[in-house]
């Protein structure tokens, strides 16, 4: 009777830390229009130097700056990446920031991927949409980032700044960043390592 007790107890307990961390994470239901009109800035990263997270070398490839919407967010805690990219973030920006065009698509997200698929007629056509929205592997460069980074919302505009990166862990495991918004499918993701978050 007392482990029955205890096991209700513990679930009734997990069951209410999920509904919070839901509630935190609830999206975010703005008005119509590109709310994250720029498209993201990439300039060569002269100087940046190789760095060492926990198992992992990180090789920058280019300066990043990007402020988007969220499309959609997914965390991961068992796969190849986990340890170093604790979520993805499905990002838009341009068009694809716009509630207009956003409410032709059904966006989902998953094994390391986000895909959409038109429920009606675009307003725009396909490659646009390829071309201002991406899956994100975001790096939290220290605990703080990560911290920011957990809290974000679908829905909200993000601004981050970093770097794009190859990574190497010491096991042999590798993820390469994505250099262009044009691309699609397998290394089609942006790898950056995020040194600062802000929500606009």
């Amino acid at each position: 009777m007392v482990a029955r007790t205890v096991l209700f107890t513990a679930l009734a307990a997990a069951a209410l830390l999920q509904g919070y961390n839901d509630w935190q994470l609830r999206p975010v239901h703005p008005s119509d229009g590109p709310i994250a009109p720029a498209d993201p800035q990439q300039m060569d990263a002269d100087g940046a130097q190789v760095t060492t997270l926990g198992r992992w070398r990180l090789k920058p490839r280019a300066r990043y700056d990007i402020t988007a919407r969220i499309l959609s967010r997914e965390d991961y805690h068992f796969d190849l990446l986990a340890d170093l990219v604790p979520e993805d973030l499905a990002l838009g920006w341009g068009p694809m920031s716009d509630n207009r065009v956003l409410r032709a698509l059904e966006i989902t997200q998953g094994a390391r991927f986000y895909s959409w698929i038109p429920k009606q007629d675009l307003p725009v056509p396909r490659q646009v949409v390829i071309e201002h929205s991406a899956n994100t592997h975001v790096i939290p460069a220290d605990s703080a980032v990560r911290r920011e980074l957990k809290h974000l919302r679908v829905g909200q505009v993000v601004h981050l700044t970093g770097f794009l990166v190859d990574a190497v862990r010491d096991d042999g495991a590798y993820t390469n960043t994505s250099l262009t918004r044009s691309d699609t499918g397998p290394g089609s993701c942006e790898v950056v390592l995020v040194e600062q978050v802000a929500v606009n």
